[in-house]
């Protein structure tokens, strides 16, 4: 079975949101502006998305 791959940037900045919303940024492996890294699209992944919607864009790796 092919693991569906995702790919996370941060977009926007985590200065002035709360620390829960930070901590998940950077559980998700993210620390610059514009980084991006890549994660297996499963439904715990997909929950620390939902958290920080409006700081990253998510693309579908092919």
């Amino acid at each position: 079975m092919v693991e569906k791959i995702i790919d996370v940037t941060l977009v926007k900045s985590t200065i002035g949101e709360k620390p829960k919303t930070r901590a998940t940024v950077r559980s998700l492996g993210l620390r610059r502006m514009h980084q991006t890294v890549e994660h297996r699209d499963t439904p715990d992944v997909r929950g620390m998305l939902a958290r920080v919607a409006h700081l990253v864009r998510v693309e579908k790796k092919k």
